[in-house]
C-alpha cells in the first residue's frame, strides 16, 4: 500500500480531533439557538459561549481547530465591514481624543486591578500587573511564562473578564436602552454571487498581507478593512447572508467557551474571587472614563461602552456586530489598546514588577 508523505499525514486531523470539533460545534449551535429563541441580547454569542464553556468544565475535550477559528474571524471581519458607510467614516474626527483617553484608562485599569490583587489576594507584583492588563492575552501569557509569573492565575482572571463582559454587555445595553433598536440598512442586503466572491477574495488577500506583517488579529482586521473599503466606497452594496453571520457569531462564542477546556476546575475555583474582584475594579475605572467622554463629546454612548470594555478584541467586535454598534469606532479603539498594551506592558513589568532574580529563586 502506498503511504502518504509525513507532511501530508500530519496535516490531516485524526478522528478524535474531528469528533471533538463536531461536538464543539453542535453544543455551541444548540446553546446559541436556545438563547436566540429566548430572545436574549447577543444570544448567539453568549449562548454558544455558555454551552461550550459549561461542557468544557464538565470534562468534555472540546476544541476549535485553527482553520475554523480563522474562518470565523474572516467572516466576522467581512460582516463588520459591511456595516460601514460614508456617514460612519465621517465620524472619525473624534477618535484622537477618545483613543488618548482609552490609553489613560488602560493604564489606570492595569494599576488599579494590580493593586487590588496584591492587597486583597496576596499576588506578587508581576503576576498582578499582567493579570490587570486588559486585552492582548496571548502576549500577556507569553510574558508571564518568561517572567515566572502565575500563568494559570493570569489566564483565569483574563478569561473571566472576557466571559463576564461577553455575557453582561448585551444585557446591560438592552436593559438601559442604549443599544440601537434596528440594524443598519446594509445589514439586510445580501451581496450578489460576484460581490461575495470579490468580498472573500479581497478580505483573504488583505488578511494574509497583515499576517505577513505580524499585525494583531490579522484575519479579522484584514477582512474588516477590505470589506470596509469596498462598502464605504459603495463598490459593493450588500453583505453576507444572515445565516452566515449567525454561524460566525456562534463560532466566536464557541472559541471563547473552549478556553475553559484548558483549565482545571480546581484552578478556576481557587482564582474566581480574584477574577471577580479585579473585574469590578477594571469596570469601575472604565466607567469613569466612559462618563467623561459621554459628558464632553457627541459620540454615541453605546459605542463608547463597547469600545472601552476591557475585553478581548474578537469578542467585543462580535458584540459590536450583533448589537449594531459602530464597528470602525470599536475596532479602532480595541486595536489601539492592543498596541498600547503590547508595547508598554514589558516596560511596566521591568519597572514595577518583581526583580528577575526573585523569580529565579
Amino acid at each position: 500500500m502506498t503511504q502518504l508523505p509525513a507532511s501530508m499525514t500530519s496535516a490531516i486531523p485524526d478522528r478524535a480531533t474531528i469528533f471533538s470539533t463536531l461536538e464543539t460545534l453542535a453544543i455551541g449551535s444548540a446553546g446559541g439557538l436556545l438563547f436566540l429563541w429566548a430572545g436574549l441580547p447577543g444570544g448567539l454569542i453568549s449562548g454558544a459561549m455558555f454551552a461550550v464553556g459549561g461542557a468544557a468544565l464538565a470534562g468534555r475535550p472540546l476544541a476549535m481547530p485553527p482553520i475554523l477559528t480563522q474562518t470565523v474571524l474572516v467572516l466576522l471581519g467581512i460582516s463588520l465591514g459591511s456595516l460601514v458607510s460614508r456617514q460612519l467614516i465621517q465620524h472619525m474626527s473624534s477618535y484622537p481624543l477618545t483613543i488618548g483617553l482609552l490609553a489613560l484608562a488602560t493604564f489606570c485599569s492595569t494599576f488599579g486591578s494590580s493593586f487590588y490583587l496584591q492587597r486583597f489576594h496576596g499576588w506578587d507584583q508581576t503576576s498582578a500587573l499582567l493579570a490587570g492588563s486588559p486585552g492582548a492575552l496571548s502576549q500577556i501569557v507569553i510574558l508571564a511564562a518568561e517572567k515566572g509569573a502565575d500563568v494559570a492565575g493570569i489566564a483565569m482572571v483574563q478569561t473571566m473578564r472576557v466571559i463576564i463582559l461577553t455575557a453582561a454587555l448585551p444585557m446591560l445595553l438592552a436593559v438601559t436602552g442604549l443599544a440601537p433598536s434596528a440594524p443598519p440598512t446594509i445589514a439586510g442586503v445580501i451581496a450578489s454571487p460576484l460581490e461575495l466572491a470579490t468580498l472573500v477574495a479581497a478580505s483573504l488577500g488583505v488578511a494574509l498581507l497583515l499576517r505577513l506583517a505580524k499585525f494583531p488579529a490579522s484575519w479579522m482586521f484584514g477582512a474588516m478593512i477590505a470589506s470596509s473599503v469596498l462598502h464605504g466606497t459603495a463598490l459593493i452594496e450588500g453583505g453576507l447572508p444572515p445565516w452566515i453571520r449567525g454561524v460566525a457569531l456562534v463560532g466566536i462564542g464557541a472559541v471563547i467557551g473552549t478556553r475553559f477546556a484548558r483549565m482545571k476546575a480546581s484552578t478556576m475555583l481557587s482564582h474566581v474571587n480574584a477574577g471577580l474582584g479585579s473585574f469590578v475594579v477594571a469596570i469601575v475605572i472604565s466607567a469613569i472614563f466612559v462618563a467623561i467622554i459621554a459628558a464632553t463629546t457627541n459620540v454615541r454612548l453605546a459605542d463608547v461602552v463597547v469600545a472601552f470594555a476591557p475585553g478581548a478584541m474578537d469578542a467585543m467586535l462580535a458584540l459590536a456586530l450583533t448589537l449594531h454598534i459602530d464597528p470602525i469606532f470599536v475596532g479602532a479603539h480595541h486595536i489601539s489598546r492592543f498596541v498600547f498594551v503590547s508595547i508598554t506592558t514589558p516596560g511596566i513589568i521591568h519597572l514595577f514588577g518583581r526583580p528577575q532574580d526573585d523569580v529565579d529563586d
